[in-house]
């Protein structure tokens, strides 16, 4: 796979959210590589197919002060936040088609995808001294409660629980290229998360820096997913 990776700094939801389709319908075309967006979004809520209105917690008002844009879009899974601090991962990539006959009607292995983000995600923890898992029946990666311990932040009854540290929600359009992707959080203002139930969880959600000290800088995150990005896909694709 010759994958390409850019970096979109800071940048709005929807013109992020254009340029995946721009992008996913050159790949389909054959005239872009496989390409790994990474970049950090303002304070945004967004849904997605199954989301419910009712996982607002914050009234327009709210909203308005604090500066958060609300998306409804494409993706599977309810509602979650994006803001500063926090690394977004959209990969635009075509999975390939499953044997003949394997599923009737389905174009890609799309549950094997998202697995294979979520374990990308644990591998780059791992190079940050961060030991984190897969849930079953959930998507995204979560910290056990014997590390999530460690948040003075965190509320005495949560460190006890799991919590969410990556998020992740994806699209495969019919002609098998994906969309969305995964956040990260890295550093971000956790307070945004009083304004939604997470995914429609009523788990706790975890930050980098609620564990490490001194938390590790952005481009080191980058780098460390970047890094685990590569060896799974690439590895993937030549097998």
């Amino acid at each position: 796979m010759n994958l390409q990776i850019l970096d979109l700094g800071l940048i709005d939801y929807a013109p992020a959210w254009k340029l995946q389709d721009e992008y996913a319908a050159e790949i389909a075309a054959g005239t872009r590589p496989p390409t790994l967006l990474l970049l950090e979004h303002p304070h945004t809520f967004t849904f997605g197919r199954k989301g419910h209105a009712e996982n607002l917690l914050w009234p327009p008002e709210e909203l308005t002060r604090r500066g958060v844009s609300v998306h409804w879009v494409d993706r599977g899974g309810d509602v979650t936040y994006h803001g500063p601090g926090q690394l977004v991962g959209y990969p635009l990539i075509q999975l390939p088609p499953l044997p003949a006959g394997e599923e009737a009607g389905v174009r890609a292995d799309y549950v094997g995808y998202v697995r294979d983000l979520e374990k990308t995600l644990i591998a780059a923890l791992a190079c940050l001294g961060v030991a984190g898992g897969q849930r079953s029946g959930l998507s995204g990666v979560w910290v056990q409660a014997d590390v999530h311990s460690r948040c003075a932040r965190c509320r005495p009854e949560d460190k006890v629980k799991p919590a969410k540290i990556a998020a992740i929600g994806v699209k495969v359009d019919a002609k098998g290229v994906t969309r969305h992707g995964f956040a990260l959080n890295v550093n971000p203002d956790m307070e945004y998360w009083d304004g939604i139930i997470a995914c429609g969880l009523s788990e706790p959600v975890i930050a980098l820096a609620d564990l490490l000290d001194p938390v590790p800088a952005m481009e080191r995150v980058k780098a460390e997913v970047s890094a685990a990005f590569r060896e799974t896909f690439e590895r993937d694709a030549s097998n």
